[in-house]
This record gives structure tokens, sequence and C-alpha cells, in this order.
């Protein structure tokens, strides 16, 4: 059975904006990064748009572990990004955390 890394955490936060609010999604999305990236304990946050339908919007994280990922979860940034920001925009979204399977 191969070994998994149950430290870190990979999360895929997938969104799907509003017919025409595509661009305003990825924006809002866009200005998380750099913050985000300085962040203790973030080993991975890139953005993502699907080439099929570009309405969906993803990032794809990695976490040193579940701490920093629930600290980051609760910046105010984010906090507002889902509260004030995303009801605007998103359609739908779904946020899924996994455990890397290692080589």
């Amino acid at each position: 059975m191969p070994n998994k890394n149950t430290t870190q955490v990979v999360c895929v936060a997938e969104f799907r904006a509003f017919e025409g609010k595509t661009d305003a999604l990825v924006e809002a999305l866009h200005v998380l990064m750099r913050p985000t990236h300085q962040e203790q304990g973030c080993l991975r946050y890139e953005l993502n748009q699907r080439v099929d339908d570009p309405r969906w919007v993803t990032y794809i994280e990695k976490w040193k572990d579940q701490q920093a990922f629930d600290k980051h979860c609760n910046e105010p940034r984010i906090t507002h990004y889902f509260n004030v920001v995303r009801p605007d925009l998103v359609e739908s979204f779904e946020v899924k955390l996994y455990h890397e399977i290692l080589p």
C-alpha cells in the first residue's frame, strides 16, 4: 500500500461563476494570492481556470498541516471573500480536502 502524507493538507476549492461574472470572480480570487503566499505554512496556492468551462475557477492549495489551513480559513480576507464577495459572484462551489499519496 502506498504511503500517504497525513500531516500536510491539500485543498481543492472550486468556484463556478454566475453567467457574466467570470472576470470579476477571477479578480476577486486573484487578490487573495499574494498575501496567502506569505502565510506561514502555505506550501502551494495556485489559481486555475477550466479550459472547457471558464466559469469554473479553482484553487489548488497545499498546507503544512491542518492548523495552518484552519488559520488561513479564518484570515479576515478569506472570511470576507466567503461571506461578502462570493455570494454575488459564485453560482456554486465545493471545497475538498485531501492527503497526498506519496510516490
